[in-house]
């Protein structure tokens, strides 16, 4: 995988939504997926590239933040390759299953 990935933890549905709909609005970036992690805690995940991605990770952290509770944010500008593999998984589940949420 040569793109980075991205991903906005937060406390709140709503906050996962606002993170999401910021950093494809800031930034040329695809969302890859919505993790619900358990007690409340969902994660956004999207690629593109690194300048891409560092824009729209710091944006949708900001964002979230004025309605939720952020978690964390991160940016993994060039993964492993078995990183990727997972990923690139994660990505074609959520292309077959049609939806975000």
């Amino acid at each position: 995988m040569r793109e980075a990935i991205g991903i906005v933890e937060t406390r709140s549905l709503v906050g996962a939504i606002e993170a999401a709909d910021a950093m494809v609005k800031a930034a040329n970036v695809r969302i890859i997926d919505f993790q619900f992690v358990g007690s409340g805690f969902i994660s956004v995940i999207v690629a593109g590239d690194v300048a891409a991605v560092k824009a729209a990770v710091e944006t949708g952290q900001e964002r979230a933040a004025r309605i939720a509770e952020v978690i964390s944010a991160n940016v993994v500008p060039r993964p492993h390759e078995e990183v990727g593999k997972v990923v690139a998984e994660i990505e074609r589940e959520f292309e077959e299953n049609g939806k975000i949420l």
